[in-house]
């Protein structure tokens, strides 16, 4: 009697750890089935049906979104995921009667339908697809290379969302040195991803190494010295003048102070002294 108990208490905390794992299981599947690829005109599938090697079929799908496949005719698979696709053939087979319990299997062959491009100060500017219906910004800028030297920190996305038009201005150390997932967005087909040129500042006059140089964040004045080399013999700091061009593309010389912040395409003028 004793043994018997103990088998069954083992089968009730088994059932119950198995009934847990049901519990917490559609979560994770649900999570796994909003990150799945979505279908789209230019994508490649194979189909294939269990014991029916007369009905596998490679196809291409159309603009129109559907595939041609072989007793269903067209079938509509633009914008859906795989395995609905599976499911809406199988349903399609069933209906028709042609098989009675179809298993059908479809394989992505090529992934052409949902693409973004890349253009910019990239290491491999183009057109790149999304994997995945969770694709973000940091994954698409892997593919292509990464920012190269010379290109901005802001990243701007541009395309559609829910019918209207969309822009984002994205600050790209955010997003991969402090982890920023709001600005690490998940792309959509036909987004353009833009990387520009960095914005710079120009030094010349009495220091050691005038020319244009890239403007870093909150870059001061004095920072502005230090990347030109500092000043010569002859420079002195008291008289600095920059040369601003306002909203309006009016000219401004400003007296700043050594702690003042540079702006995009400040010109540092730093004079000879007098003594």
């Amino acid at each position: 009697m004793m043994a018997i108990t103990k088998i069954f208490f083992s089968f009730a905390r088994s059932f119950l750890f198995a009934a847990l794992a049901l519990l917490l299981l559609p979560p994770a599947l649900a999570a796994e089935r909003n990150a799945e690829y979505l279908l789209g005109p230019g994508d490649v599938v194979r189909v294939s049906v269990f014991q029916n090697p007369d009905l596998t079929l490679e196809s291409r799908v159309a603009e129109s979104g559907a595939i041609s496949y072989p007793l269903v005719g067209d079938v509509s698979v633009g914008g859906i995921s795989v395995s609905d696709a599976e499911k809406k053939i199988a349903q399609l087979l069933k209906d028709g009667g042609f098989v009675v319990q179809p298993q059908v299997t479809m394989q992505l062959v090529q992934i052409r339908g949902n693409q973004v491009a890349v253009f910019g100060w990239v290491s491999k500017p183009g057109r790149y697809p999304l994997e995945t219906a969770e694709t973000k910004l940091s994954d698409v800028l892997a593919q292509a290379g990464g920012v190269v030297q010379g290109g901005s920190d802001e990243v701007v996305v541009s395309g559609a969302r829910s019918g209207r038009a969309f822009r984002q201005a994205i600050d790209l150390p955010a997003v991969l040195t402090h982890g920023s997932t709001a600005d690490n967005i998940v792309l959509r087909n036909g987004d353009v991803v833009y990387v520009a040129r960095a914005s710079v500042f120009y030094i010349y006059g009495e220091v050691q190494r005038p020319g244009a140089f890239r403007l870093e964040r909150d870059m001061t004045i004095m920072q502005a010295l230090a990347t030109g080399g500092g000043l010569t013999p002859k420079g002195t700091q008291r008289g600095l003048r920059i040369h601003r061009r306002d909203a309006d593309g009016q000219l401004k010389v400003i007296e700043p102070s050594l702690e003042d912040v540079l702006k995009p395409d400040d010109v540092v003028y730093v004079k000879e002294s007098i003594f």
